[in-house]
């Protein structure tokens, strides 16, 4: 957390030292954030648009433990979805349930539901299998 916060003020630092260098005006500056943040509002907070889906599959690519062929499982209380992760598209996210059923999630819905990774892809496996 720290590093985290750390990287966050130097990277703040080094933004400001270069809008300073390049001689960049205050009032543009405050259009260029104000839109970001537009973005950044309507993408976190639209739930249910293609904003927030494409939004979603980007944290999924960058920051999720999930990846394709790992045999995860969905938590809800409703529906046990158990399966391989065949896809993840920019929308989202296809696996195939242990009953042979071809599910589509939203992405935007795996990031909300909880998912438990049942074991990682056999490549991955074997190779902890060599490094040991």
């Amino acid at each position: 957390m720290i590093r985290n916060l750390t990287n966050l003020v130097h990277y703040l630092i080094a933004g400001t030292a270069l809008v300073i260098i390049w001689g960049v005006e205050l009032k543009q500056f405050s259009v260029f954030i104000s839109s970001v943040l537009a973005v950044l509002g309507i993408a976190f907070f639209a739930q249910w648009s293609i904003l927030s889906n494409l939004t979603a599959s980007i944290i999924l690519f960058f920051s999720h433990p999930v990846r394709i062929g790992d045999r995860i499982r969905v938590l809800d209380k409703d529906f046990d979805w158990t399966g391989e992760v065949k896809d993840i598209t920019g929308f989202y996210l296809f696996m195939i349930t242990d009953h042979g059923e071809n599910i589509t999630l939203p992405t935007s819905m795996v990031i909300q539901k909880g998912i438990q990774i049942m074991n990682k892809r056999k490549e991955e496996q074997i190779d902890h299998k060599e490094e040991v």
